[in-house]
């Protein structure tokens, strides 16, 4: 079957750049083995993170593109970070959005027992940047070993209490079952009822992030109701429900725009002409499918979704076999201290790009004239020590999908 274009990879770069060129009446494939980190890490919207509170994003981006043209912020420039993030917003009509407090970084309480700075914030752990010694009350459950409300009432100098929701204590509960539960109204009607009972003097009271993957905003207003007290979600270990929030909402609007999904599919070959890519191959055991397209763009992540690969002697990309932006040797990927105060450099390998985000090599020259790449598997970025990861892949699925439109 043949389409316009095909975005290969599912994570948030993919489902961007998917959106964009939907929205401008192309037909569309999107193929992925699974949601990417959206559903390991993702919470919030980080753009730029070691941005000082004191400093409008704007004004940090502007100044961080002059002084690091190579990053993907560099060759996005500031006119699309701020269209694409528009355009990610576009998603999520309110109830349930994503918001900045005075265009800069807030700091968000984590279920590490940190704070944590980022931009966006979904509307559900918005009241958590408002965390009042002593006026909040921290809410967890027996049986729930991701998230230990104590401990978290101790660093954050607070109260916690934990729930029994089973009358055997000892059962062990996931992330994604207490979501489920929590979209029930005789789920919210007994935990709220219990919730009550505990409050004091409180003002807040901060739940772990699984308000439900539907309607959380529907959720948190009614255990506000129930409590009389403000609600608020703090982010938890993978996996991330509002990340599954994201991916879901991504995916009904794509389809409603006629957008063909493969998701839990692999690449496993691309057939190349001279300078472009004819078609490729997706496994499923036993069936092998081959989809062809004009245009087609790469976004799939670095080590953990794939997009990166290693061997005893390099880094490679497994599908086009592009070639990466890497140290010269494995002695060089990582420094001597685990810990170190500067990156590993294996952090910053990925694809090099020209300014339109098509692949080159070494010297600059265009290797694949159809092909445009996306997201974090891009070179020189540290996006986890930039706390960029979100930012980047909105920002280049976007505006690969623009390039590769234009032609």
């Amino acid at each position: 079957m043949h389409y316009d274009l095909i975005v290969i990879g599912m994570g948030l770069s993919g489902l961007m750049a998917a959106k964009t060129t939907a929205e401008a009446g192309q037909k569309v494939l999107i193929i992925g083995k699974g949601m990417g980190s959206l559903a390991l890490f993702s919470n919030t919207i980080d753009v730029l993170g070691i941005l000082p509170k004191s400093i409008k994003m704007k004004d940090g981006l502007s100044q961080w593109i002059k002084d690091h043209p190579e990053h993907p912020y560099g060759k996005v420039g500031l006119e699309k970070i701020e269209e694409s993030l528009s355009s990610f917003n576009s998603i999520f009509p309110p109830p349930y959005t994503f918001q900045s407090r005075n265009e800069t970084n807030s700091l968000i309480p984590t279920g590490a027992g940190t704070f944590r700075p980022t931009y966006f914030i979904p509307s559900t752990m918005m009241r958590g940047i408002t965390l009042k010694e002593k006026k909040t009350l921290i809410i967890g459950f027996k049986g729930y070993k991701d998230f230990y409300a104590h401990r978290l009432a101790d660093l954050f100098k607070c109260r916690g209490v934990t729930l029994s929701l089973h009358e055997n204590p000892s059962t062990e509960m996931t992330a994604t079952a207490l979501a489920r539960w929590m979209e029930q109204p005789s789920f919210r009607e007994f935990i709220g009822t219990e919730i009550k009972k505990q409050i004091r003097d409180e003002e807040l009271i901060g739940l772990p992030a699984v308000l439900g993957v539907n309607d959380p905003m529907g959720a948190r207003k009614d255990l506000e109701k129930k409590t009389g007290v403000s609600v608020f979600e703090i982010p938890i270990l993978p996996p991330s429900i509002p990340g599954m929030r994201i991916f879901n909402r991504f995916k009904e609007r794509l389809i409603s725009k006629g957008v063909t999904f493969l998701l839990g599919y692999s690449v496993s070959k691309a057939t190349l002409k001279g300078k472009k890519c004819e078609r490729i191959e997706v496994l499923h055991p036993p069936v092998i499918a081959s989809y062809s397209a004009d245009r087609y763009i790469l976004a799939t992540g670095r080590f953990i979704g794939g997009g990166l690969k290693a061997n005893d002697e390099k880094i490679f990309e497994p599908i086009f076999n592009l070639p990466l932006f890497q140290p010269e040797s494995r002695e060089g990927w990582f420094r001597n201290s685990f810990f170190s105060d500067s990156p590993h450099p294996i952090h910053q390998a990925g694809i090099l790009t020209n300014s339109s985000f098509q692949p080159i090599d070494g010297t600059g020259d265009l290797i694949l004239e159809n092909l445009w790449v996306a997201g974090t598997i891009l070179a020189h970025h540290h996006s986890m020590d930039e706390k960029s990861r979100e930012g980047i892949e909105i920002s280049t699925g976007y505006t690969a999908a623009k390039y590769a439109l234009a032609g």
